[in-house]
């Protein structure tokens, strides 16, 4: 059987958790001067990943 490939693009989007998944917030990149200081900082954490979307991240990553 061959080995399980991990897709590279989900490999750096996604970083796995003892609780299970976290990605980086989209709008952060461009057009910044528009927003507000507040929702910047806001979205300079990393968020969970929903636990519908688990199976999903789980089978582009080979864990």
């Amino acid at each position: 059987m061959p080995k399980m490939k991990t897709k590279s693009g989900a490999a750096k989007r996604f970083r796995r958790t003892s609780k299970g998944y976290k990605h980086r917030q989209s709008f952060r990149n461009h057009i910044l001067t528009k927003k507000s200081t507040k929702r910047k900082r806001q979205l300079r954490h990393l968020k969970d990943i929903a636990p519908a979307d688990v199976p999903l991240i789980k089978r582009m990553l080979g864990d």
